[in-house]
């Protein structure tokens, strides 16, 4: 229970890649750590691409990034609704400036983009947006997890297991 006293927020919107929310969920909940998610309107159901629902346990507005240990972003769709809240920015932003650990998967680098902070950071995602990140400044690699400082990026659902270790891993360290 290596997390235990760690509060994390796990971001969401409608059409989240089910596994690469709930699992990372999962895995810090399993050390210890207290989830909490974010969308923009609380106690709304969020359906993922294949039908299993999220309940948000805050809106984005209501939470402040110094209150928080970590941050996940999801892939699928959600993503791109995600980085066209200024809120969802701001604590992303909040995250990367204390060096708070973020999670990011598949599509979720569309979030670190848009916060403007990915410039000279090495990472991973879906290769379907390798250009995207490329273009803000990134130096993209195909690998299943990548770690830089405090951000941890993975391209897809099988790179899971590795990627919800090396999250935790970033989380016990700070």
């Amino acid at each position: 229970m290596r997390l235990t006293g760690k509060k994390i927020i796990a971001l969401v919107d409608e059409e989240f890649e089910d596994l690469e929310l709930w699992y990372p969920i999962y895995r810090v909940r399993e050390e210890g750590a207290e989830v909490h998610l974010a969308g923009a309107e609380k106690g709304k159901k969020y359906i993922g691409k294949y039908g299993v629902p999220a309940i948000a346990d805050y809106a984005f507005d209501e939470l402040n990034a110094q209150d928080y240990d970590g941050i996940l972003v999801p892939g699928g769709w959600a993503p791109d609704k995600l980085r066209r809240y200024p809120k969802v920015l701001e604590l992303v932003r909040e995250h990367h400036a204390s060096k708070k650990p973020i999670g990011q998967i598949c599509h979720a680098g569309w979030v670190l983009i848009s916060a403007g902070i990915l410039e000279g950071i090495t990472v991973t995602s879906t290769p379907g947006i390798k250009d995207d990140m490329e273009n803000a400044g990134a130096i993209w690699e195909d690998k299943d997890v990548v770690i830089d400082g405090h951000i941890i990026s993975a391209r897809r659902p099988p790179d899971l297991p590795p990627y919800g270790k090396a999250f935790c891993d970033a989380l016990a360290k700070h």
